[in-house]
């Protein structure tokens, strides 16, 4: 019996996804776990992967079309059966009335952002976006040399509507594809400074800038927590004097190796402990039946800026790790969200999150929880400060973290147990070698 690729629902707020680019064309031999295709959705773009073993007989949905979540995408002939008399019949079964969705027959993972064929507007889609991808097409150089252009989807609308031709703006995205961000400095006539919104405006204008599908997705996603979790937070003082002296030892022993241990793996390895010792913070709530589910294991979610905004992989099992395995995999883990290379399980089912702006100097701040999570962990620079020590005023390195928690589940002295047990490994980073 064929296999039908329908599409999968990869976020709460997901109800239809766009079919970026095909790696495979009809007729050609497909393999498990191989990616076909890359699905935009309302976070990123991911690639597709079959989870069966065949032919690829039909392609239902072309680049750039808008799909349901549940429609057909495509259909694979399995062994022993005929491409052609496959595909007649998936023809036949997309001419006729559409039939209840079946689940979902492929899996998805994070990825870098594909571009969507300007020259060919979404089935179904809205006419203003049919004419703004066919002013994309213009405004790109119809056919060759709209398909030199290497741009995101949100790229190639916005230059549409700003009438900009994208063949002369650098990419600065992943592989030089043009992003949005490009484009909307390109608008503004100012230079790439990292970020849409930090390019200079003259005096006296405006610019509007459209929001993209991920940060509408954080948008809501946040706005959603602050509205119905009832925060309350903590903010702790730690001597870090000893975790950098542990760290200059053992990274002259890892030298050859070529490991470099940093301060936030140490954070991240106490963290881990203090959270195996207070299980009530290392926990996901379920308001709608009202329970929290403690776990054993630490998956820890790691807060990571990229262009477009926030990406949380999730690091699992850190309980379990030394020193070393944490600043591998982590290094390993960030990089790969930057690149949006994540696979789907590496971005789900944290059960705490932390986040840092340390490396920008921000001594302290307070974080938004990411439900179902009850807790999340701020964490701010290490510097020297002044600070008393046995009546004398000492130069240490000091580091200040705030505990933002979920008081529907979670109470002020079981915050402040945790907190202080942090704190004790991290002054004592000896007992986090053992």
């Amino acid at each position: 019996m064929p296999s039908d690729i329908t599409m999968p629902q990869l976020s709460d707020t997901m109800t239809e996804g766009v079919v970026v680019k095909w790696h495979k064309k009809e007729g050609d031999a497909v393999k498990a776990g191989e990616e076909i295709a890359d699905i935009e959705t309302d976070k990123a773009t991911m690639p597709m992967e079959s989870f069966d073993s065949g032919v690829l007989a039909y392609i239902a949905a072309s680049e750039g079309q808008k799909v349901k979540v549940g429609d057909l995408v495509a259909v694979i002939a399995l062994g022993g059966e005929n491409p052609e008399e496959v595909k007649k019949q998936a023809m036949s079964r997309s001419a006729a009335p559409a039939p209840p969705a079946q689940p979902a027959q492929t899996a998805v993972a994070p990825a870098t952002e594909e571009p969507r064929s300007a020259a060919e507007p979404p089935a179904g889609s809205p006419p203003d976006e049919d004419k703004a991808l066919s002013a994309a097409a213009a405004a790109a150089g119809a056919g060759d040399s709209a398909e030199r252009v290497r741009a995101t989807p949100v790229a190639r609308r916005l230059a549409a509507e700003k009438g900009i031709d994208l063949s002369r703006i650098s990419g600065s995205g992943p592989g030089g594809r043009v992003i949005e961000r490009d484009v909307l400095e390109a608008s503004a006539g100012g230079a790439a400074t990292g970020r849409a919104g930090d390019a200079r405006l003259s005096p006296g204008t405006k610019q509007v800038v459209p929001l993209t599908k991920m940060r509408s997705a954080i948008a809501t996603a946040l706005l959603r927590s602050k509205q119905t979790i009832p925060h309350f937070y903590e903010t702790i003082d730690i001597d870090m004097e000893r975790v950098e002296e542990s760290r200059r030892t053992l990274n002259r022993r890892l030298e050859p190796e070529n490991i470099r241990l940093s301060i936030a793996d140490f954070v991240m390895r106490a963290l881990a402990e203090a959270l195996v010792r207070h299980p009530a913070l290392n926990a996901r709530y379920n308001a709608e039946k009202g329970e929290l589910v403690r776990y054993g294991d630490v998956n820890l979610g790691i807060a990571v800026a990229i262009p477009d905004g926030l990406i949380v992989p999730v690091l699992r099992g850190i309980n379990r790790m030394g020193l070393r395995e944490i600043r591998v995999r982590s290094l390993d883990l960030i990089e790969r969200a930057r690149a949006q290379r994540l696979r789907r399980e590496e971005q789900t089912e944290s059960t705490f999150t932390i986040t840092s702006l340390g490396s920008a100097g921000v001594r302290q701040f307070a974080a938004i929880i990411n439900p179902p999570e009850v807790g999340i962990l701020a964490v701010g620079a290490a510097e020297k400060r002044p600070v008393v020590r046995d009546g004398q005023i000492v130069a240490r390195t000091m580091m200040t973290v705030t505990l933002s928690a979920d008081h529907r589940v979670v109470d002020g002295a079981v915050a402040a147990a945790f907190l202080v047990t942090l704190r004790e490994l991290l002054e004592e980073p000896a007992s986090l070698l053992l």
